[in-house]
């Protein structure tokens, strides 16, 4: 497997498991557990922290110009990421939401 699809899938990994743990905070928070729909929170982000890593190595190198083959699976991994980062900040303000009501 070339380098570059080697990165798209540790970034498709790593926002997926923000996405996930996004998608539980907003559950947690619903049923009124915002100790651990803050938890959730922070691992979304830390997950999607990984996930940017990848992605600012690839920026990195190509800026350096180290010109890669743009593959279809680094075109999945950047829409997995985006989503998975708006579900992120959605998620944090419907916990929000349900703190105050």
């Amino acid at each position: 497997m070339d380098p570059m699809t080697e990165v798209a899938f540790q970034i498709i990994l790593f926002a997926g498991n923000g996405k996930s743990s996004a998608m539980e905070a907003i559950h947690e928070a619903k049923e009124g557990n915002f100790e651990e729909a803050d938890k959730k929170l922070k691992e979304a982000g830390d997950e999607l922290g990984k996930a940017h890593q990848h992605q600012t190595t690839l920026l990195q190198n190509e800026a350096r110009g180290e010109q890669q083959q743009l593959n279809i699976i680094l075109v999945h991994s950047q829409d997995h990421l985006m989503t998975a980062m708006t579900v992120r900040d959605l998620a944090t303000e419907i916990v929000e939401i349900y703190r105050t009501r």
